[in-house]
């Protein structure tokens, strides 16, 4: 997060604009800022997309091997996360003064992704105890400007949208041993199915009001914050997958309360429209060529 220095004027403006259900930006308390995502512009990845939410840019991508399942999990893939904070994304990255919030929200990510609930694993299971799909999910953050851990969630579950894994087929060798035989056809692949995967929802509470997406203007002046991971479920229930606090004021249980409500509702409605942009985003790439639009960052 981005250490933003602000006189005391500024921080009661916010502080004053929080309370009335008006930020700065002209927001209310429960909107997120526009944002801009494209899918499928890393090559040589299996999946991989670009966020960005106001002034924070997240790159991901997706890459699988063939691993062994753990032992407790014999019918369950793997996936891991791994952050990198650009020491060009703000001056507290330099040196390493990035890595601790890249931890911080691999290890959310992670806790997020590991819950039954939330993503199933079972998908990414080649054979019960022998072999698996193992998905390293990489992710740059180009630059800061608050909210890190949803804007790294909502690109990482974009990248994992649009990630094709090849199709993997058996064949019996003498002795009755297995062969795993991969496709060289580069369409004959597999998509993931990421309807369940979860969103991380950041609720800041500045004074005695609590708002999502907080700019690093909003960060600054937020005593404590909650960081929900909110999963939609097919039968139309959410799922809280984990939950996490940071900062050193402290938090009643009604004003925890609001926060979780708050954090399912807007992860809710940010989940429907992230999925309907990606279907639109993959609408447009499998045009023809002459009649494909150029959006986003690449125009």
């Amino acid at each position: 997060m981005a250490n933003i220095l602000l006189s005391e004027a500024e921080k009661t403006y916010i502080l004053h604009g929080v309370q009335k259900n008006y930020r700065n930006d002209a927001r209310t308390n429960r909107d997120y800022r526009p944002m801009e995502l494209e899918t499928d512009i890393v090559v040589h990845a299996s999946g991989s997309a670009r966020l960005r939410l106001a002034n924070t840019d997240i790159l991901v991508g997706v890459k699988a091997e063939i691993d062994t399942p753990h032992p407790d999990r014999p019918n369950e893939g793997k996936i891991d996360f791994f952050i990198d904070c650009s020491a060009n994304a703000t001056p507290q990255f330099e040196g390493r003064g990035g890595e601790q919030l890249a931890t911080e929200i691999a290890n959310t990510l992670a806790k997020a992704y590991e819950s039954q609930k939330a993503f199933d694993l079972s998908s990414l299971c080649i054979m019960a105890k022998h072999q698996c799909w193992k998905l390293y999910v990489d992710v740059l953050v180009l630059e800061c400007g608050g909210n890190l851990f949803d804007a790294v969630s909502l690109a990482v579950k974009g990248a994992l949208y649009n990630t094709r894994i090849p199709r993997v087929s058996t064949a019996m060798l003498d002795g009755g041993s297995m062969d795993l035989i991969l496709t060289d056809d580069p369409y004959d692949c597999e998509r993931l199915d990421v309807s369940t995967a979860p969103l991380l929802v950041t609720v800041c509470k500045i004074g005695d009001q609590c708002v999502v997406d907080p700019s690093a203007e909003e960060e600054e002046c937020s005593a404590v914050s909650v960081v929900v991971g909110v999963t939609n479920r097919p039968d139309g229930k959410r799922c809280v997958s984990t939950v996490r606090t940071s900062g050193e004021g402290s938090i009643h249980m009604d004003t925890l309360k609001k926060c979780f409500d708050l954090a399912i509702s807007a992860g809710s409605s940010l989940d429907k429209a992230l999925i309907s942009a990606l279907k639109d985003d993959e609408t447009r790439n499998t045009q023809g060529l002459g009649k494909r639009k150029i959006y986003g960052f690449l125009k």
